[in-house]
């Protein structure tokens, strides 16, 4: 009878045993495919940044970049009894795409004026070879805009005539893109990209003179973000 006994309770201890063993081992198969999986995600990050990294050491890209040549304001007159702005502004660009490896498509540009950051102006597309137009490694274009016309726009009259007073006028002027990369015979038609370029400009108006010297246009360079 005891050893009866000995022999059921050894059964039980057996079979609580085993049942004790069964979630280890699932946790354990858990965790092993649970690592396994981690280390190939791991792997694959590893393998992407090193793949973006030996693209960038191979390519160098740098932003194109953007300045401001020439601008006339022949007219900018502002009634303000009727809040309307008359204005005529030309403004001459070169765009050079400094990268030795990588083209850049322009498939579209506009441009926006401001004054005492109020846009006044927006013109579209701009006077280039634009439409799909390559700018090529190391190329340099040029391109014009114009601002011409009148807007319904609240000025502050006294800045305003201060500006008129000292003959120039301060006024911003961004540039909208629509741009691909090409490398090579490689084209990104599936990656377009937006860039801007940002001009802080004084405009010297309709051949103003200062202390009997005719004012000059100072060229400017832009702030081009990708």
């Amino acid at each position: 009878m005891k050893n009866k006994n000995k022999q059921e309770l050894h059964q039980s201890n057996t079979t609580v045993n085993h049942c004790e063993r069964r979630p280890n081992r699932t946790t354990r198969c858990c965790c092993c495919l649970f690592s396994i999986i981690w280390y190939v995600l791991i792997s694959i990050i590893i393998l992407v940044l090193l793949v973006i990294l030996v693209l960038y050491i191979i390519l160098q890209p740098r932003s194109f970049t953007f300045h401001v040549t020439q601008a006339n304001l022949t007219t900018f007159n502002y009634l303000s009894n009727t809040t309307m702005l008359r204005y005529n502004l030309v403004l001459n660009f070169t765009l050079h795409n400094p990268n030795k490896k990588l083209g850049i498509y322009f498939d579209e540009a506009r441009g926006h004026a401001l004054y005492q950051e109020k846009e006044f102006s927006t013109t579209t597309p701009l006077t280039a070879p634009w439409f799909s137009y390559l700018l090529s490694t190391k190329e340099r274009v040029l391109m014009s805009v114009v601002f011409s016309g009148n807007k319904l726009v609240v000025l502050d009259v006294d800045d305003f005539e201060g500006d008129m007073n000292r003959g120039v006028f301060g006024i911003d002027v961004k540039i909208y893109f629509l741009i691909r990369f090409r490398i090579g015979d490689f084209i990104g038609n599936n990656l377009i990209n937006y860039a801007r370029a940002k001009c802080g400009i004084k405009v010297p108006f309709n051949s103003s003179t200062k202390n009997g010297t005719t004012m000059v246009f100072e060229p400017t360079k832009c702030e081009v973000d990708l």
